[in-house]
């Protein structure tokens, strides 16, 4: 019976996230109350959302991607080992022991806490228990301990979803994402470090006067500051660095001004088809648990809807290359994960209000980690 459930559960995870999170979704929708013909729109509204972010990112790699190998040849940058990144990661984490397990284990970990109140993180994010699950990997396989892998997942779980709560008020008063969170295993531990940015520059006279994001840059500039002339002037200059010449940099450019103009539209599909069940959520747990407010946990890509965040994220794809370089005694080329840094650094965006200079100070953390 166990291994028939287990075997179940890794069909749907093989199917991936654009899959896997349509069905998590249009169940869960049912089981709380919406209709089902409701339930199945806004699962299928939700997997069209996440083919179409799919199929941004894999854009972004594969050209991002050549862009910045080329980078790190041209300035003679002798590292040896490639990250793969999250797509590289993910799959192998899925494959291993204590994957089938990690899930039912991490919803256990989320429906205790919220049945003793630790927690108002209502995490429906599944694909992304991966990283819990990679927790307890590495455990198991440095321990040879199947339950310190478990406890891994646990202690990973528990912390994820306090950092839920702790940043929910960001989605709200930045993202204007009303009573959703972001319970994420990468983003959420940046914004501790962006908080520490903050702190230190706020006593750093000068330095704490200086607010530039791209609304700002649009005020001063004019259509210049615009997200989608950004977004084409930072791919071009990727593209330059790479030693590219004008027919291969300035097409760069003008699918980076794509991803900039794009982005928001596909996570509006994302978030379209999140709002019934989590409308309907809301209520019932409202009516379970008395006035407590409750946040949906979700998969940081509703996050790079922000102008911001994607600006932040293309400024640090030859900064993390730059920083890869300057770690003493790196080998590590950063790769899988330069086309998404977005999703790392996001809160931490929204954390020092959009202003992408601070985001300077702060989001060398994610490459140096």
């Amino acid at each position: 019976m166990l291994k028939a459930i287990s075997d179940a559960i890794q069909y749907v995870i093989d199917m991936g996230a654009s899959v896997m999170l349509p069905i998590v979704i249009a169940v869960i929708s049912v089981c709380i109350g919406v209709k089902v013909g409701k339930a199945i729109r806004s699962g299928l509204m939700i997997g069209v959302g996440f083919v179409g972010l799919s199929l941004i990112v894999d854009m972004m790699n594969a050209e991002l991607g050549p862009a910045a190998q080329a980078m790190s040849e041209r300035f003679g940058l002798s590292l040896s080992v490639v990250d793969i990144g999250w797509p590289g990661a993910s799959p192998i984490t899925w494959s291993s022991n204590i994957a089938t397990v990690a899930i039912p284990v991490a919803i256990a970990v989320n429906i205790i806490m919220i049945l003793l109140k630790w927690t108002k993180t209502v995490n429906i994010d599944i694909w992304n228990i991966w990283h819990m699950t990679f927790t307890g990997a590495i455990a198991y396989a440095v321990t040879g301990s199947f339950w310190l892998g478990i406890l891994g997942v646990v202690v990973h779980a528990a912390i994820a979803y306090k950092l839920g709560d702790l940043w929910a008020p960001l989605m709200t008063d930045y993202f204007e994402l009303e009573g959703l969170t972001v319970p994420h295993g990468t983003a959420a531990y940046m914004a501790p470090v962006a908080c520490a940015a903050d702190a230190v520059i706020d006593r750093i006279p000068g330095l704490n006067k200086i607010d530039v994001s791209a609304d700002s840059l649009q005020e001063k500039v004019g259509v210049l500051g615009e997200p989608i002339v950004i977004g084409g002037i930072l791919g071009a200059v990727v593209g330059f660095l790479a030693g590219y010449g004008p027919q291969e940099a300035l097409p760069l450019g003008v699918k980076m001004s794509a991803v900039m103009v794009l982005m928001p539209k596909v996570v509006k599909c994302i978030m379209d088809g999140l709002l019934p069940m989590s409308e309907k959520a809301k209520e019932v747990l409202t009516k379970k648990f008395g006035s407590s407010e409750f946040y949906i946990g979700l998969d940081p890509a509703i996050l790079l809807g922000d102008s911001q965040v994607v600006t932040a994220g293309l400024i640090f794809i030859p900064l993390t290359l730059l920083i890869a370089v300057l770690v003493p005694g790196n080998r590590v080329l950063p790769f899988g994960d330069l086309a998404t840094i977005g999703f790392f650094i996001a809160i931490a965006v929204a954390v020092h209000k959009g202003n992408l200079f601070r985001t300077l100070f702060s989001g060398p953390y994610f490459p140096a980690a």
